[in-house]
């Protein structure tokens, strides 16, 4: 009963009603989600914006009114809900009714469980007794008919039924003693049955308490509900009246709506009225549109028709190309082929090694195309730096623009950032095109034409490129930050606002009076200021002045000669004009000289005339202005200087031949014209690029869109810098020759144009066509297939190929068309020039080729493989389109007279008709040699070419035959075959190879065998693959002893023979096994499978006319005796045979027992260990490594994201390359196969890994046996023996083995469990865990353990599913002290696992410090002391401990039910005496459990804490070992005084147990002890041995100490003195010494002895009494009563 309330008392310490917290949360939780729950079905009647606020705050006071209304209600129904929350039952109580339900209902339980057994026990009781009466009647009939066969004497029968007596003797005997075990077992479970009965009638009461308390629960539950209930109906409530106010308010904003609806239906009447008159005219515009559109719709679908239908016309063109064009492959593949070859015989010819110099070859053309590859790298880089350069220029243009926008754009001067990016540019290009070839200046453009750039270009280029720009990179680069005042790198010089005082601003011959008038108007000029004229009441708009021509241009000059040129100005004002030169721009001033006489003031379409000089220094082209001033304004002339430069052209880009007959040749030529003042050098080849002219004209295209932008972004930026209208067209002119060589020089970069394939091309320039409404050109319909082909090699170059065109002229280039081959053929040409400024030019050469009038259907003729000396015949068709008869001629050539043959040799072809020859081949032997170079000996491939000679025809008709010549010949490997000694028991293999010489399968077999010999497989027949060897297996198995020789024929289908010699010589043994070949069945791992077989000794008789018995070939017959044989075993091998060695008599045989026992190698496991480790140490590698990069990649994103300080980022470039240091990773290196341990864990998951993936494996063995004449020694062995090897048998195993069905996955695999050293009647457990890895389910069968053995297995599992994995669980329970081993065998149909279980019991022993009692002394009350003793562990096993104590166990409580020891019995003591009154214990122990390891010894504290005086402190400790044994007790005792001093000694004058009541309180107590009357008696009873010779006395001792305490600081000794001791020593006691001091932790004794004085009476005690006094914090007074007694004793007779 305490154990089971137990859990109830532990549980009560626990929070009460947390059970209803958690209600009343959930159900406050409940409420806001039906609220959020209503919320969003409201959302779905939201009116407009202009009313939320109307309803929100309308249903707001609706929902206040309503809660307002329920409060009344609520408040009478929230008392009842007080009142059953008083009653509520706590959760500690309902935790605690559920325990003892809980416990209860385990007894009930154990009580059915006991019927039962008893039952069944009683049924089996029953069984028994009924089968000892059926026993008993069965004796009793025997017992009767041997009286009867005694009389009848038969002996027979008698001894019979003597036998079944005796047996049904022991029987009754057995089911006997079975009935008295099975009684006791029933009377056991009866009187258990009783116990349970007892408890449960214990528990009545407690069952009828338990019941109401669950009635009372129910009915909290349901009083819980019904308050949920209420709770619910009043949210319910609450949300409806919420609902019915918000339906008000939604039917009012209804109404409200359809209000504004039906005033916005008329405003929307009337809008519609107004807007009606206007609807027509609209859809007129519409319709208009829509048929515009239509129109346009309908010509794009016939233009996108007109490109299908070319693209298809294409396409079927091209196919016809594209066959042609294969056929020209095969060709040029040969070619090539032979041109290989040809390099190699000339390598070798020249004794060079050929492999060396097409390796040194092919480097050179990796060489090649890797700095062709590095030069377009450096030419796209530099492209690239140019872009930037202008992107970043025009992103300046564009601030000053912003910043400066009365700064006329055209009068600028180079700023410093201008002369920067032209001292890059100049870098670029030398750094670029210093490291060229020659050759790439053919392919490749340079920036410029010349080494320098001046100014004026720059800002050309700059202004050219910047309209490339797409819309999306202006908006992104557009920038409207604008700086609050600009700085002097920003402030560009212009000479028109550049004022110096030191310059005269009168004009030319001007008089005073001019200078008067003019030096205002200048002023006015240079500030900016400038009026409006008017003549006539006319406005003056536009340039003062006209100058004829417009723009000042100097073509094509020379370094060092002198230009002159002139213009007229024209005064194109309304009035009176004046006109004043200026000048030249800055960098134009050392070149140009301008010359203007004084005019003075000119009318209105007057003239002057004005000298521009031009002297060259420099060759680079020059653009500027000559500036004027007039009296309404400045105006300037364009200028311009352009150098000498190539303009090549060509006259057309696409030569068409038309169609030509096969043989003929053709030439067209093409003009290139030259019509610019320099001459250049050219070359023409053929495109190495087929896509050249196809990038050409897309390139062509593009620059075309792109020049158009140029022109419209130039054109609207220089309108209103050049007042003069036709020096603006060529302005901008001039400045498109620039940026037009820019942007072709850069269209080569991989990086700004992409690179498409074909067909995007073509798709592109389709979309491009459409959408720009373009016919297409004659470029456009050439077919995209053409460009993706090798060029034809039919259209070839003429003789002029290079040279030198000069200034103004042109030169006329042939191209030849020799057609060859029928079909469409097609070539692409290239022009370069040695001037960098001039780009390639491109054409295209096609034509047509037409067949001759008598050719072959078939110009190859194929004959396949041949064999010498066979006939082979085939027809040739020769087919003509001629209108009229030709005589035809064969001709072959003479090399092949002897072998080819063409009937008839001379014949006529009708017109339109065909004509058949017939070709015979007998190749011959000698076929090699006069074939010659027609013949190739490597691959035995002949080729022959056969002319047909066609009169009126130019061109022979010619065909090849092509035939490969191969031998019949078969090669047997090795040509004779020696089987050497064979047993006839026995059979010998060896292996032969056939090998097939020809080319061409043939069919074979080995006629005419023996009986004694076979060819394997297929008895010898087969197929021979060409060039294939086949390897066979010839078998001799001889039948008798003797020499053998003989042949074996293999012939082939066409009747050839072929031969092979074999010799042997036939053995007969003395001694034969029953079977030579023995077949395991599949074995799984670590299983056994057995055979046993027979060796036997049948020589017994030796007989000169029998030439039968044992003998080596034709020698002599062994003699008749014992033979003895030895087995050698492989040591690696898995084989055991039992006996290996032994002697067979003759006539006898040998029992022989083969086990075979399939294990892992042991070095394989090993490797697998390491594969398995060098994984685990690649995968920790990979783990680092992305730990590493993703911590890389988190502190580049810091870095990044601005989160680190400014070194941070300057050290983000180390970032990117890691210390070798920091991340440097060791590799892994594995240890050797030697060093892994096979008890380390790697050894053992290797193990289980390969177990896991076994998979079948066969295995043979082959095992000789030595056989001798003779008998083994015992001492020697086989050592005596002569062992020859021809008499050597062989025994054959086939060793199948699979994987296990059933494996250990605990233990690590290991099927070897020790369980250690247990202590005897100690049971340990192991789970052992096995798996099914079959892919079947198992039935599980269990050898049987020792019925009276320490094993035993719990839990028996009879089925394990597919992949099912169980636990067994395995206990040890030694009964002896002593070592156990057992084998538990799991057998499944195909496999059996067999467990090793060991271990060892042991008899525990301990060794303590102390005894059974431990006294802690005096401690003063309220205070601590401690004290430690020792156990050692004594046995060979580490010993699990538990340290109870007496006072803590669970059966206290029923201890104190019981009466006090002193009132049951006095030799009966407690244990445990008196106990604090806190209820704390008084001893504690620590630790209280533990290990305590073999030889080793735990120390264990003991603390006294008395909270109250008493001198009866005790406790019990149990020290339990394996939770189980008590092997020691030890008692502790103990007193508590509330003062330092203590007296010790005497006679008990109390009981040992007093009430842990407190009687008296401590302040009562307090003046008690101080007062003086306090007083205390001590018993000192005396016995005293007298006899009649001698007197004994008697001697006790009384003992005074004092406490070592720290609370009685001023006290530090204790006095102590006796009164009244005169009367005591009268009556013969005495007290040593009388008075004294003890120190603090000291005691001190006192003697008290006693001597019966004269005259005593035995039988009357002597009695006295004496005062002891101590004087220590307080003064304690002690009545000491001495009690003597004479005590008498008979002495022994000596």
């Amino acid at each position: 009963m305490d154990e089971m309330e137990s859990p109830a008392l532990s549980e009560e310490d626990l929070t009460p009603e947390l059970c209803s917290e958690g209600e009343n949360i959930e159900e406050e939780a409940s409420g806001p989600e039906e609220f959020l729950h209503y919320m969003e079905s409201s959302k779905e009647f939201r009116l407009e914006e202009d009313y939320k606020d109307l309803v929100h705050t309308s249903s707001r006071d609706a929902t206040e009114g309503i809660e307002e209304e329920f409060e009344s209600s609520g408040e009478c129904l929230e008392e009842p809900t007080r009142q059953s929350n008083k009653k509520n039952m706590s959760y500690p109580d309902r935790v605690r009714i559920l325990n003892l339900r809980r416990n209860l209902n385990q007894l009930d339980n154990l009580a059915k469980g006991k019927e039962m057994a008893i039952q069944k026990t009683r049924e089996e009781l029953d069984a028994c007794h009924d089968r000892i009466e059926t026993l008993t009647n069965q004796q009793r009939n025997v017992e009767r008919e041997i009286e009867n066969e005694k009389k009848s004497n038969n002996t027979a029968a008698v001894f019979r039924l003597q036998a079944m007596h005796q047996r049904l003797c022991a029987e009754l005997g057995n089911e006997k003693d079975l009935e008295s075990k099975i009684a006791a077992m029933l009377n056991g479970n009866v009187l258990e049955m009783w116990k349970v009965e007892i408890e449960q009638g214990n528990f009545s009461e407690l069952r009828k308490q338990i019941k109401w308390d669950e009635e009372e629960l129910d009915q909290q539950r349901q009083g819980q509900a019904e308050e949920r209930l209420r709770k619910q109906k009043k949210k319910a409530w609450v949300l409806r009246h919420r609902w019915q106010a918000t339906e008000r308010k939604i039917e009012e904003a209804k109404e409200f709506n359809e209000q504004r609806f039906a005033r916005a239906l008329e405003d929307a009447q009337k809008n519609h009225e107004k807007a009606a008159k206007f609807l027509k005219e609209s859809l007129g515009r519409i319709h208009e549109r829509n048929a515009s559109e239509e129109q346009k719709h309908r010509e794009y679908l016939q233009r996108r028709m007109d490109t299908v239908l070319s693209l298809k016309q294409n396409i079927a063109s091209n196919r016809e190309h594209l066959r042609i064009v294969q056929a020209l492959d095969k060709v040029n593949a040969l070619e090539a082929q032979a041109q290989d070859e040809k390099v190699k015989e000339a390598i070798q010819a020249q004794g060079h090694n050929v492999t060396r110099e097409i390796f040194l070859h092919k480097r050179d053309v990796e060489l090649e195309h890797q700095k062709k590859e590095f030069m377009e790298q450096q030419k796209a880089k530099k492209i690239e730096i140019v872009a930037r350069i202008l992107k970043e220029e025009a992103q300046q243009e564009k601030v000053k623009k912003q910043s400066h926008p009365g700064i006329l754009k055209g009068k600028e001067k180079l700023s410093d950032a201008i002369k920067w990016r032209l001292k890059t540019w100049r870098y670029i290009k030398e750094t670029c095109y210093d490291s060229m070839a020659s050759s790439t200046l053919k392919s490749w453009h340079p920036v410029s034409s010349t080494d320098s750039f001046d100014d004026g270009s720059i800002l050309e280029a700059s202004k050219a490129m910047v309209p490339l720009r797409k819309g999306k990179e202006e908006e992104e680069d557009e920038s409207l930050a604008e700086p609050e005042f600009t700085g002097i790198w920003d402030q560009e010089c212009d000479i028109f606002k550049v004022t110096d005082d030191r310059i005269d601003s009168k004009p030319l011959g001007a008089s005073e009076l001019e200078k008067e008038i003019f030096a205002p108007d200048v002023e006015k000029l240079h500030s900016g200021i400038i009026r409006k004229h008017r003549v006539c009441g006319r406005e003056f708009k536009g340039c003062p002045f006209y100058s004829k021509p417009s723009l000042i241009h100097f073509k094509d000059f020379d370094i060092g000669k002198t230009y002159k040129k002139k213009m007229v100005l024209i005064n194109a004002f309304y009035g009176i004009n004046f006109c004043k030169l200026i000048g030249v721009n800055e960098h134009l001033k050392d070149f140009f000289t301008v010359h203007l006489d004084p005019p003075g003031p000119m009318s209105a379409g007057m003239s002057c005339e004005v000298g521009v000089t031009f002297k060259p220094l420099i060759n680079e082209d020059l653009e500027g202005e000559v500036t004027f001033l007039s009296q309404i304004g400045s105006f300037s002339v364009p200028l311009k200087c352009s150098t000498k430069k190539c303009v090549l052209a060509l006259d057309k880009e696409l030569i068409d031949f038309g169609a030509h007959v096969v043989g003929e040749t053709i030439s067209r030529t093409i003009t290139l014209t030259n019509s610019g003042a320099l001459g250049t050098r050219f070359r023409l080849r053929k495109s190495a690029d087929p896509d050249a002219l196809h990038t050409a004209a897309a390139r062509s295209s593009s620059e075309r869109m792109v020049f158009t932008l140029i022109i419209e972004r130039t054109g609207s930026d220089k309108g209103s810098n050049y007042s003069l209208g036709g020096s603006i067209a060529d302005k901008e002119s001039a400045s498109l020759s620039h940026s037009e060589e820019i942007i072709q020089q850069s269209a080569p970069s991989e990086k700004l144009i992409p690179t498409y394939s074909n067909e995007q091309i073509h798709e592109m320039n389709s979309d491009v066509s459409v959408t720009e409404e373009k016919p297409p050109s004659s470029l456009d319909s050439i077919p995209l297939e053409y460009h993706s082909r090798e060029e034809s090699t039919e259209i070839t170059l003429g003789k002029v190929t290079e040279g030198d065109i000069g200034p103004f002229s042109s030169i006329k280039l042939p191209i030849i068309f020799t057609p060859a081959v029928l079909g469409k053929a097609q070539s692409d040409f290239e022009i370069t020039f040695d001037n960098p400024d001039c780009t390639p030019l491109h054409f295209s050469a096609v034509a047509v080729s037409v067949a001759v009038p008598v050719w072959i259907r078939n110009p190859d003729i194929d004959l396949k493989i041949c064999m010498y000396d066979k006939l082979y015949q085939d027809c040739i068709v020769i087919q003509s389109r001629a209108t009229s008869a030709l005589r035809l001629q064969f001709d072959v050539c003479k090399e092949l007279d002897n072998h080819m043959e063409l009937l008839p040799k001379t014949g006529y072809i009708q017109a339109q008709s065909s004509f058949s020859v017939q070709l015979k081949f007998l190749p011959r032997q000698s076929l090699p040699e006069d074939a010659g170079k027609y013949f190739d000996e490597k691959t035995r491939v002949l080729e022959v070419p056969v002319t047909i000679t066609v009169s009126e025809q130019r061109k022979q008709v010619q065909f090849t035959v092509h035939a490969i010549v191969t031998t019949s010949d078969l090669e047997i490997n090795p040509t004779e075959v020696d089987f050497g000694y064979c047993s006839i028991f026995e059979a010998v293999q060896t292996t032969i190879t056939l090998t097939n010489k020809s080319i061409l399968p043939q069919e074979f077999g080995f006629v005419d065998l023996q009986e004694f010999v076979e060819v394997q497989p297929n008895d010898g027949f087969g197929v021979l693959l060409p060039l294939e060897s086949l390897s066979l297996d010839v078998i001799f198995k001889p039948k008798k002893a003797k020499e053998y020789s003989f042949h074996l024929t293999c012939k082939t289908e066409i009747n050839r023979q072929f031969k092979l010699s074999c010799k042997a010589i036939g053995v007969h043994p003395p001694l034969e096994l029953s079977h030579s070949l023995v077949q395991f069945s599949a074995t799984a791992l670590n299983d056994v499978s057995s055979a046993t077989l027979f060796i036997i000794n049948s020589h017994v008789r030796l007989s000169r006319l029998n030439h039968l018995g044992p003998r080596i070939g034709a020698g002599e017959v062994a003699p008749v005796g014992p033979i003895s044989f030895q087995f050698l075993v492989p040591e690696d091998a898995p084989i055991t045979i039992m006996p290996c060695v032994g002697t067979v008599l003759p006539g006898k045989k040998c029992l022989l027992d083969v086990a075979f026992h399939p294990v892992l190698c042991d070095q394989l496991i090993r490797q697998e260990a390491i594969h398995l480790m060098c994984q685990a140490a690649e995968a920790k590698a990979q783990m680092e490594k992305r730990a590493r990069e993703l911590e890389l990649q988190r502190k580049k994103e810091e870095v990044l994201a601005g989160k680190k300080d400014a070194r941070r980022m300057t050290s983000m470039s180390f970032l990117s390359q890691p210390s070798k240091d920091k991340y440097a990773i060791k590799p892994f290196e594995p240890p050797s196969p030697e060093d892994i341990s096979p008890n380390s864990e790697e050894y053992i998951a290797a193990h289980l890994s390969l177990v896991r993936s076994f998979n079948e494996r066969f295995d043979r063995y082959v095992i000789p046996c030595l056989v001798a004449s003779g008998v083994i020694d015992e001492k020697r062995g086989a050592e005596n023996l002569h062992f020859s090897p021809y008499n050597t048998l062989y025994l054959e195993l086939h060793c199948p083995s699979v994987a296990p069905v059933v494996v250990v996955t605990s233990n690590n695999g290991r099927t070897f469990f020790n369980f250690g050293d247990v202590a005897v009647g100690h049971r340990i457990k192991k789970e052992v865990k096995i798996q099914n890895i079959s892919q079947e389910q198992l039935v599980l069968q269990y050898s049987l353990l020792d019925p009276f053995g320490p094993f035993l297995l719990a839990n028996p599992i009879c089925m394990l599913e597919e992949g099912e994995s169980r636990d067994l669980v395995l206990t040890f329970c030694p009964e002896e002290n002593k070592s156990f081993f057992e084998t538990l065998e799991l057998r499944s149909e195909k496999a059996t696992l067999t467990l090793t279980l060991t271990g060892r019991g042991v008899i525990i022993s301990i060794a303590c410090s102390v005894e059974d009692v431990f006294d802690m002394g005096y401690v003063v009350s309220k205070e601590t002391a401690t004290n430690t003793f020792k156990i050692e562990n004594t046995s060979t096993l580490p010993l699990k401990y538990n340290i109870v104590l007496e006072s803590l166990s669970p059966n206290r409580d029923e201890d104190l039910q019981e009466l006090p020891p002193f009132l049951i019995s006095q030799g009966k003591t407690n244990l445990v005496g008196t106990q604090n009154y806190s209820g704390l214990s008084v001893f504690t122990v620590s630790p209280v459990e533990g290990i305590i390891g073999v030889g080793k010894f735990q120390e264990f504290t003991v603390t006294f804490s008395p909270d109250h005086e008493s001198l009866y402190y005790s406790d019990c400790v149990q020290v339990l070992l394996f939770d189980k044994e008590v092997i020691r007790v030890i008692q502790l005792k103990g007193a508590a005084r509330n003062h330092m001093m203590f007296v010790e000694g005497g006679e008990p004058l109390d009981v040992p147990i007093e009430s842990l009541t407190v009687t008296t309180s401590v302040a009562e107590e307090t003046a008690k002890a101080e007062s003086d009357k306090a007083t205390n008696s001590i018993l000192v009873s005396l016995e005293s041995v007298q006899s009649e010779t001698f007197v004994i006395p008697a001697v006790r001792e009384l003992k005074v100490g004092v406490i070592r305490t720290a609370q009685f600081a001023s006290k530090k000794n204790v006095e102590f003195s006796w009164e009244s001791l005169q009367i005591l020593q009268l009556k013969g006691f005495t007290v040593d010494p009388v008075k004294g001091t003890v120190e603090r932790g000291q005691t001190k004794a006192i003697s008290v002895s006693w001597v019966p004085p004269a005259g005593s009476d035995p039988n009357q005690p002597v009695t006295g009494s004496a005062i002891l006094t101590l004087k220590g914090d307080i003064k304690e007074i002690y009545n000491v009563y001495f009690m003597g007694r004479i005590v008498t004793k008979e002495l022994p007779p000596n």
